[in-house]
């Protein structure tokens, strides 16, 4: 049993998220992710594992190649392996809880429109064109 007081895990930077690992289970990991207002995540898949995001405060919109849907208190978000996806965080700080498991939790990053300075790597752009972005599963927004 892993057992955790969110409100004392919590860290903010004003310059990017921080995602903190709280602690791992065989093929997995659970995380605490800290938004300042605005932060955008980079726009990103894990071919190999699925992601899920529990909203405990704030929240902003989710978006993937086929839709984008507000991420309130509550709301459960589940990525399939190799869904392509990107938070956006909204006007108050949001605290996320995320698990992830699978193979490998490796990141494909496709673009991250609030970095300038990002450059796709050689791997990454090698695999989203033999892997084009698409829908995996249906999407059923209840918020």
């Amino acid at each position: 049993m892993l057992v955790f007081d969110m409100t004392t895990e919590q860290e903010w930077n004003p310059h990017h998220h921080v995602e903190k690992i709280l602690g791992k289970l065989g093929g997995g990991d659970v995380t605490i992710a800290c938004w300042e207002p605005g932060q955008i995540s980079p726009y990103h898949s894990h071919p190999d594992a699925t992601e899920m995001y529990l909203c405990l405060s704030g929240g902003g919109t989710m978006r993937t190649p086929e839709t984008t849907i507000p991420i309130v208190p509550g709301g459960l978000v589940v990525h399939p392996p190799g869904e392509l996806h990107e938070y956006a965080n909204g006007p108050a700080r949001t605290v996320l809880f995320r698990v992830r498991y699978g193979r490998d939790m490796a990141a494909r990053h496709f673009d991250w429109r609030d970095n300038a300075a990002f450059v796709q790597s050689a791997e990454d752009a090698a695999y989203f064109r033999a892997n084009p972005p698409i829908r995996t599963e249906p999407v059923t927004a209840s918020a």
